[in-house]
């Protein structure tokens, strides 16, 4: 098998899926750092590799595939098992309503571009931005806990999937912005089940090479 390379933020909850994919898969990977703190995801050679100037970008010989969903949708068919996307029935529905409300509906509100241009150009108050932060964590973990079973320790099934593999990177960024999800017990059940799970504790963010404090 051809090298995998993944360019990507220790921060960012996109990367994370796509590490704690990897890890469940087993497969081995480099992590090369794009600090978007800076702006490295906007330099000429970045860009060069993924014109939307967005981590994660996943390298693979030749290969070269952005977005952590269809990232994760790569190394489903790259190493079938164990599977993260269930093949069909209901299950593999649940799987992708809870994926795509993770990573369409809630992140992209939340992202770091996104509240550097409220607090930026728009000149919000750090208030402010909070306030959006959490209105878009409230109505989306309304839903997601909606989702989830009463009982279980994964989003859907018996094993991890796709679903897990979003919902903890976004149950981080939610704590590390001070969210009160004590309303929400069956998020942090299944989030506290998974990080004992060595994928999802080996992809944490302070486990990675250009994490910073």
């Amino acid at each position: 098998m051809s090298h995998l390379k993944l360019h990507g933020f220790f921060n960012s909850s996109a990367s994370y899926r796509v590490r704690i994919a990897l890890g469940l898969k087993g497969l081995e990977w480099e992590h090369v750092g794009v600090n978007i703190r800076t702006g490295a995801q906007n330099g000429i050679e970045y860009k060069a590799l993924n014109p939307a100037g967005l981590v994660p970008t996943l390298e693979h010989g030749a290969v070269r595939v952005t977005q952590s969903l269809a990232i994760i949708d790569y190394l489903e068919r790259l190493r079938p098992t164990p599977q993260l996307i269930p093949a069909d029935g209901p299950e593999r529905t649940r799987v992708l309503e809870i994926a795509s409300l993770i990573a369409c509906d809630i992140h992209p509100l939340n992202n770091l571009r996104v509240l550097k241009y409220l607090t930026g150009p728009l000149e919000l108050s750090e208030a402010q931005k909070q306030q959006w932060y959490l209105n878009w964590i409230e109505q989306g973990f309304d839903a997601l806990e909606a989702w989830l079973p009463a009982q279980g320790g994964f989003c859907v099934g018996e094993t991890p999937t796709l679903a897990d593999c979003c919902l903890v990177p976004q149950v981080a960024n939610a704590q590390r912005m001070n969210v009160d999800l004590s309303a929400y017990p069956r998020i942090l059940r299944i989030n506290e089940h998974c990080l004992r799970l060595a994928a999802f504790a080996d992809a944490a963010p302070n486990r990675q090479p250009d994490f910073v404090a």
